[in-house]
C-alpha cells in the first residue's frame, strides 16, 4: 500500500515541522530559494493542467489524448508537495540540500539521514504518480 506523506504532526515529535532555515533529514531540504522554484513549477504544472483541458475540449481530441493529462497532473503532484514539504526529490535521492544560494549544495554523509531522505523522496515521487493517475482517469471518463 502507497503512504502518503500529506500530514506532518507536531507536538508527538514523531514528525518535525518543516524548517525554512536548517536541514532535517527526511522532512526538510531546501531553503526558501530553492522552495520559490518548486512553487513555480507547481503553478506552471496546474496551469499547464487547465490548457490542456481547454486545448483538448476546444479542439476536440480524441479520447485517447486525455491520456497524456497525466504528465502535468502527475508534475504538479510532486511538485505542489516539494513546494509543501520544503523537500525536493532530487536532492533527496543524491544525498544532498541546500538553504543557501541556488547551485551550492552540502553533501550528507550520514547513512540513516542518506535513506531518510530517499524514503521521502520516494513517497513524493509514488503520491504525485497517484494523484496523476487519478487526475488522468477523471478526465477520461468522466470529463
Amino acid at each position: 500500500m502507497i503512504q502518503f506523506p500529506l500530514v506532518i504532526m507536531t507536538g508527538s515529535g514523531q514528525y518535525p515541522e518543516p524548517s525554512e532555515s536548517e536541514y532535517i533529514p527526511g522532512v526538510c531540504n531546501i531553503g526558501k530559494k530553492e522552495i520559490k522554484k518548486r512553487r513555480n513549477a507547481a503553478l506552471f504544472s496546474l496551469a499547464l493542467c487547465f490548457l490542456f483541458i481547454g486545448v483538448a475540449y476546444l479542439f476536440g481530441l480524441p479520447k485517447y489524448w486525455r491520456l497524456l493529462m497525466f504528465i502535468p497532473s502527475a508534475s504538479f503532484g510532486i511538485s505542489f508537495q516539494q513546494w509543501y514539504f520544503k523537500f525536493c526529490v532530487a536532492f533527496g535521492l543524491k544525498g544532498i540540500f541546500n538553504f543557501n544560494e541556488i547551485g551550492k549544495a552540502n553533501t550528507i554523509e550520514e547513512k540513516e539521514y542518506l535513506r531518510k531522505d530517499k524514503l521521502q523522496a520516494w513517497k513524493i515521487i509514488l503520491s504525485g504518480i497517484a494523484l496523476g493517475v487519478v487526475a488522468m482517469l477523471i478526465f477520461f471518463v468522466l470529463l
